[in-house]
């Protein structure tokens, strides 16, 4: 369970999961930080469990902005490899924990401070908030075409939005590995930063949203992200159907089986 705990400044709230800490850094700001350093950040049930119920504290707060981040050289690493065997068996799917969706349907701006690799599901999460820092030594990839199986978690859909189609449909088909680096000289439209700087931007970037009137934030971010939110529902039941015609080939299981973690 998340829980409360006190620290030295009295103003400061801090909950926190094992794998998941909630903490308020500065009045009307909370960051949420992935620290499952056992799986690297990659999708367990324990980290999972606490981002949903670290954004569903977040729902009945009245901070203004969010700032997402990972711990150390991670930012998230997408399915582990038991998960993705589950899926590959048809026993799970990846909508059965909504994840991809966290940051696009909270109520405030959320901001990614992908500090770290942000790899697959992990990347794809980090893209539907509504800022997004990267860094410059860190690596991006939706790696889903790696493994053979094609891409989940809204990936066909939030990366062409954010990324611009020629490249995502690179990213997403040959699944290579991009440093921030990479993407900055490719044209992305978000800062690109040295690690050490990434948690340092998103947190100037929360101070100004924290100076506007938070009913306004609430308003303005409905409006801007009502197309995403009313079209994503269909793009799942696309991305199910196909992972129904690629996610349970033999060659998949093998793949995930032999590559995972390379």
């Amino acid at each position: 369970m998340i829980r409360d705990v006190k620290t030295r400044n009295s103003q400061e709230e801090t909950m926190l999961h094992s794998v998941v800490e909630l903490l308020e850094i500065e009045p009307n700001i909370i960051q949420v930080k992935m620290q499952d350093r056992v799986h690297k950040n990659a999708f367990s049930q324990e980290l999972t469990d606490g981002l949903i119920k670290a954004f569903d504290i977040i729902g009945q707060s009245t901070c203004k902005a969010v700032i997402l981040t990972g711990y150390d050289n991670y930012f998230a690493s997408g399915g582990t490899q038991e998960g993705l065997l589950r899926i590959q068996q048809g026993i799970t799917k990846f909508t059965d924990d909504n994840l991809y969706s966290l940051a696009l349907d909270c109520k405030v701006p959320v901001i990614a401070a992908m500090q770290g690799h942000g790899i697959g599901g992990g990347f794809v999460m980090g893209l539907f908030a509504d800022f997004i820092v990267l860094s410059r030594e860190s690596v991006y990839t939706t790696n889903f075409m790696k493994y053979g199986f094609t891409p989940g978690m809204g990936a066909t859909f939030i990366v062409p939005q954010k990324l611009g189609f020629s490249l995502s449909q690179e990213l997403l088909m040959n699944a290579g590995n991009y440093r921030g680096a990479d993407l900055e000289k490719r044209g992305v439209p978000f800062k690109v930063l040295p690690r050490q700087e990434v948690l340092h931007h998103a947190l100037e970037l929360a101070r100004e949203l924290a100076k506007k009137p938070r009913n306004s934030l609430i308003t303005l971010k409905d409006h801007l992200v009502a197309p995403l939110r009313a079209q994503l529902p269909h793009v799942i039941e696309q991305e199910l159907v196909m992972h129904e015609k690629t996610f349970h080939q033999e060659e998949v299981k093998a793949r995930i089986t032999g590559l995972y973690g390379y």
